[in-house]
């Protein structure tokens, strides 16, 4: 039994045995180094550029000659932009600079057409003061009356150039807040409570801004008169 046992076991390995005798030998090709293969490449890329003409020191030669001269460009372009920024910048602040003063002008010569209008008022006032009034001349009195009108026809010529009007409200007429200023109140019969007895001093609008409100004297109801208490009867 036991070779029987033995005999089957050789039978088994025995395959395995000749499956390894029958491998083939590694060739020279298969079994060299890869510092050869990087050698032939270089060799190889090495004949390329012989063929061509053109070495490896030649292209790195070219491509920093290309850059430099395209670094070159940029420079030059930079600078343009440079110059400019800075004439831009400074024809900004000129524009700024001109702009601040004609503000300042305006601001400060703003009533310069209005006062030049109001020179001939003066010039009317001035010549209805040189009217002597010891000669007791009605004559005289006629002319600075004359003169006065003049003047006052003037001022309104001059308001209405520069659009202001007058705010002079009439008796009986309702008390506006944003137009009339209340100086005081009086008692009244004839008016309506909270509206205008008398106009104390005319008001101004400028353009639709007021300048100054009419002053005035409100109405308010009357009290009615206090009842005399009836007399007690004597005892």
């Amino acid at each position: 039994m036991k070779k029987k046992r033995n005999a089957g076991r050789r039978s088994h390995t025995k395959p395995q045995e000749t499956h390894a005798d029958q491998a083939e030998p590694a060739t020279p090709a298969q079994t060299a180094a890869p510092e050869s293969v990087v050698e032939s490449s270089a060799a190889a890329a090495a004949a390329t550029l012989g063929e061509e003409g053109t070495t490896a020191a030649d292209v790195d030669a070219v491509d920093v000659e290309a850059l430099q001269s395209g670094l070159d460009d940029a420079m030059t372009e930079l600078e343009q932009l440079k110059d400019k920024f800075l004439r831009a910048k400074a024809e900004i602040e000129n524009t700024r600079r001109r702009a601040d003063n004609e503000i300042a002008n305006i601001r400060k010569y703003a009533i310069e057409r209005f006062a030049s209008e109001m020179l001939t008022v003066r010039d009317s006032l001035e010549l209805a003061k040189a009217v002597d009034l010891d000669e007791q001349d009605a004559t005289a009195l006629e002319r600075m009356l004359e003169g006065l009108e003049l003047t006052l026809k003037q001022m309104d010529s001059v308001f209405e150039k520069f659009a202001i009007r007058v705010v002079a409200p009439e008796p009986g007429e309702k008390l506006d807040p944003e137009r009339h200023q209340a100086m005081s109140i009086q008692e009244s019969s004839d008016i309506q409570p909270n509206h205008i007895l008398t106009v104390i001093q005319k008001g101004y609008t400028l353009q639709d801004r007021l300048i100054r409100p009419a002053m005035v004297i409100v109405a308010k109801a009357a009290e009615p008169a206090a009842s005399e208490p009836p007399e007690q009867e004597k005892a």
